[in-house]
């Protein structure tokens, strides 16, 4: 296996009551899991849940001696089924993904879930990937638990807070038979802190005894005249009593000085450290959130509490609400529960703070500076100075920067083995044209960006294939589509694959099998060639599709073979056959190849043992500057270098440190007859006297050859013209 590894952070989660942990947002949410008496958790890898699947796979032992049977789902639809076991049994179990898009492929059953209720806790843990360094399309969770009705938890960003929600959110769940979601931002997992823990809990009620005493209870499956008693049920005592254990409990918090004051902010639990740094800037707090301005936090997004928020507002001129995205789910209920009881504060939000976007630090402040100036101004006091990068920024020698130094898209890593595909498929489009090419989620929808250019739609993780459906007709050109391994085992096999046989669709079908899924880490899938203790893996791509009727695959099991790439791309291309062509595209990541290898490597050239590590190199007399090896490879460790040479304007091709010696660019260079500038070069660690005297006789032969060739220039030079 390939992920990260939490081998030694992982023996933390065994501390007891009253011992302190430290360590990562994603370790203490694991410790909280084990706290709470989980008996089963599972999830699908995605930012920034990938994390906590790999903490989760090396807590196996942990696991195991509380009796947790976790499962590394197939995807988000299989992780949100596995919580149907809290539906009949008193079982607390846990599912994690990244969210939206993961939420969006669990609905099906969420909604399921959410319409029977729950008799044990049931807890989805969402990665709420929004905003900076956000991966998807900018969209919140905040609507699929109003969709469903499933109760949304939103943890200040704090060690204890996030355990203690945890902890309280099974309660909750339990107490309104309601299944509850808990949402972290990036910077919640991967925060570093501390907490008192608890002991490690075991189930009371094991999945054993569910399998041994099995139970059916009408009322919880979701089928006429089920249903319609289930809909009046979430509104007459579910939501009834959710209200009721967030308030007895008080999940919500209320901080600052509450008497008195004109003006307040509502926020959302997971932007609290956010805005404590904006009012710090403005004189309104210290950095431990010494307020001098009333916060109501809401730990609990969804469902609003109307009294406390009532009570919070009553008295106040104005409140800001800070809710990040849009639409304003939270800004209208609050103006909604105010007017019902003809309270006539302000309520503030979007019209001060963007509608959309990252609620930044400096968003924020002047935000909160924008709604104190109109309805509070006194707050502000003497106006400190506040920091501002815009008048650096519009420097003009900083403006200046923009001209020198290029924009930076995404890429793929150095030797990704993705990255011949994509030059074979450049060089198939000078021979055959253009063609439509529908892209998928993963590293491969980077082709889409420069020097590629590949691609005209991504709709989903799997969907590649199946987004190519609509062009099941005859033309002089066929579609293509391509898609990864994972996602290929997540949705793609039967979505788009299956799909195409049934209908006899004539396309293209590229699956790019780099044995993990790569994107969310490095972990192990079903195709994946490591050798998994606790998992089966090894298991066919090709074998797979051949099984559900296809009957033209070409397998290929080296990536950097681009000559034979091309070939095999052409060949399905031109191919007069019915059905679809799958073409399976294997190497290994390079990634995940080099963090396996390189511990390797280095410790045999410590230990004294003869190395041989492969280095490429371009020739600078040879290369003609026209850097078509870029153009067509894109490699990070591709670049160029100015010469000396007075006849040369040119920049010539060269190859960093950071190269990896996959080869691509020389075969890039041989494939497209480009030319004979690049070369590879080993370089051996504790050579032998043999290399030592190989070396020594290589190095007189070049000395002698380069003196002949400058005495052969002069000569030339001295000939009269």
């Amino acid at each position: 296996m390939a992920e990260r590894s939490f081998a030694r952070e992982v023996e933390d989660l065994r501390l007891g009551d009253g011992e302190e942990f430290r360590g990562e947002g994603i370790l203490a949410i694991t410790k909280a899991l084990l706290q709470s008496g989980v008996s089963y958790v599972g999830g699908y890898q995605g930012s920034p849940i990938s994390h906590l699947m790999d903490v989760l796979a090396d807590a196996k032992d942990v696991l195991d001696e509380l009796g947790v049977n976790f499962q590394s789902s197939a995807s988000e639809a299989t992780a949100a089924a596995m919580l149907s076991a809290s539906v009949m049994y008193p079982l607390r179990g846990a599912v994690a993904w990244k969210s939206t898009v993961g939420t969006n492929v669990a609905s099906d059953a969420l909604a399921n879930l959410a319409s029977g209720g729950v008799t044990g806790g049931a807890m989805v843990i969402v990665g709420e990937d929004y905003g900076e360094g956000s991966s998807i399309m900018q969209e919140r969770t905040h609507a699929f638990a109003m969709k469903s009705q499933m109760w949304l938890l939103d943890p200040r960003p704090d060690h204890t807070c996030i355990v203690d929600l945890i902890e309280k959110g099974f309660q909750l769940s339990e107490a309104s038979n309601t299944p509850v979601m808990l949402e972290v931002r990036v910077r919640s997992c991967h925060m570093h802190g501390s907490f008192i823990a608890k002991d490690n809990v075991k189930p009371s009620f094991t999945l054993q005894d569910a399998l041994n005493n099995p139970k059916r209870d009408l009322s919880r499956i979701v089928l006429p005249p089920a249903a319609y008693v289930q809909e009046q049920e979430k509104i007459k005592i579910r939501m009834p009593a959710a209200v009721d254990f967030i308030k007895d409990n008080k999940l919500n918090e209320w901080m600052g000085p509450q008497e008195n004051a004109k003006t307040g902010i509502i926020i959302q639990g997971g932007m609290y450290n956010n805005v404590i740094r904006a009012l710090q800037y403005l004189g309104l707090s210290d950095a431990y959130g010494t307020l001098k301005l009333p916060i109501y936090c809401m730990n609990v997004t969804y469902p609003v509490i109307d009294t406390e928020v009532a009570e919070f507002c009553a008295g106040k001129d104005a409140v800001l609400m800070v809710e990040e995205g849009q639409p304003e789910y939270l800004e209208q209920a609050i103006n909604t529960v105010l007017r019902r009881r003809d309270i006539n504060t302000r309520v503030s939000g979007k019209d001060v703070l963007p509608m959309g976007g990252d609620y930044t630090a400096q968003v924020l402040m002047e935000g909160i500076r924008t709604f104190l100036e109109k309805f509070d101004p006194p707050m502000l006091g003497n106006r400190p100075p506040l920091p501002d990068a815009r008048p650096v920024l519009d420097l003009p020698e900083v403006k200046r920067l923009r001209e020198v130094v290029p924009p930076r898209p995404s890429g793929l890593c150095t030797g990704c083995p993705e990255r011949p595909i994509f030059a074979s498929m450049k060089l198939v489009e000078e021979e055959l044209g253009e063609h439509h090419v529908s892209a998928d989620i993963g590293c491969h929808l980077f082709s889409i960006l420069p020097p590629f250019n590949i691609g005209a739609t991504t709709m989903g993780f799997g969907l590649g294939p199946a987004s190519t459906s609509a062009f099941n007709v005859k033309a002089d050109k066929k579609s293509i589509a391509v898609m990864g391994d994972g996602g290929f085992w997540h949705n793609g096999l039967t979505s788009g694959i299956g799909n195409a046989v049934f209908n006899k669709h004539d396309g293209v079908f590229i699956i790019v099998d780099n044995f993990y899924s790569s994107a969310t880490g490095g972990q192990d899938i079903l195709s994946s060639r490591a050798q998994n203790k606790n998992r089966q893996t090894n298991n066919s791509i090709t074998k797979a599709v051949e099984g559900i009727g296809v009957k033209w695959v070409r397998q290929i099991d080296r990536t950097y073979d681009v000559t034979k790439m091309r070939d095999t791309l052409r060949e399905a291309l031109t191919s007069t056959g019915e059905g679809p062509k799958v073409i399976v595209a294997s190497s290994e990541c390079m990634l995940n190849k080099q963090r396996r290898v390189k511990p390797l490597v280095n410790k045999a050239i410590k230990s004294g043992e003869r190395v041989v590590k492969e280095r490429y190199g371009v020739d600078e007399d040879v290369c003609t500057g026209d850097h078509a090896c870029i153009r067509l490879s894109g490699c990070p460790s591709l670049s160029v270098k100015e010469l000396d040479d007075p006849l040369r304007d040119d920049p010539v091709a060269a190859i960093d440190n950071s190269c990896v010696a996959c080869g691509n660019c020389g075969e890039v260079a041989e494939a497209a007859v480009l030319c004979p500038s690049f070369f590879r070069a080993d370089v051996i660690h504790n050579p032998t006297r043999w290399d030592m005297f190989k070396a020594k006789i290589s190095m007189a032969v070049i000395a002698f050859l380069q003196r002949r060739r400058a005495m052969r220039r002069v000569q030339v030079a001295a000939v009269p013209a």
